[in-house]
């Protein structure tokens, strides 16, 4: 079986999009996936499942939501052997003085177009920095993100993002459900 972990995007913001994560985690059992643990309330769940293809498990996922709550947040998924990819690519990582609650990866559903990366990079003014390497996007807000004016929107690619406290953890959990042998 195979570890993942879910990230929807825009679910208890700003109090829309609710959805209580013992909800959350039982919406996931009932698609077959197991071990299912959530982690802070954006929308993070770490599982076991035997599906092959993350893009079907993540629409049925999404379709589920949106029956049971009415509104259908995006939701991208990531094997446990991808998100340490991403962690070992962080272009930030050899860089001292980084601030981890201030580096943020965008997850990407696919890559986006060169000419929309262009694009975004042409509309940044600010102080951000930020990568694409692959479908995750890493962004560093050297002021924080909250007064930020840059936006990953011009990539015109769904994407929910994480700060690199968040992304360290959830390698945390999947790597550790990883290590627990599973009978089946």
């Amino acid at each position: 079986m195979t570890v993942a972990v879910s990230l929807l995007r825009a679910i208890n913001v700003g109090g829309n999009n609710l959805v209580r994560m013992e909800v959350l985690r039982a919406l996931h059992e009932e698609l077959g996936l197991t071990n299912v643990k959530t982690y802070v309330q954006s929308g993070n769940v770490v599982f076991r499942t035997k599906a092959r293809d993350m893009k079907v498990l993540g629409r049925r996922l999404e379709d589920a939501l949106e029956r049971k709550h009415g509104f259908r947040p995006p939701v991208l998924i990531r094997t446990a052997e991808e998100l340490r990819h991403t962690v070992a690519r962080n272009p930030f990582a050899a860089r001292k003085g980084i601030e981890p609650a201030k580096l943020h990866v965008v997850f990407l559903a696919g890559r986006p177009d060169p000419a929309r990366e262009a694009r975004m990079r042409a509309a940044n003014r600010g102080p951000e920095e930020f990568y694409l390497s692959g479908s995750e996007l890493y962004v560093y807000y050297p002021e924080g993100a909250g007064r930020s004016k840059f936006t990953a929107a011009a990539l015109e690619v769904t994407g929910t993002a994480r700060n690199w406290n968040t992304v360290t953890k959830l390698l945390a959990m999947a790597e550790a459900l990883e290590s627990v042998t599973y009978a089946n």
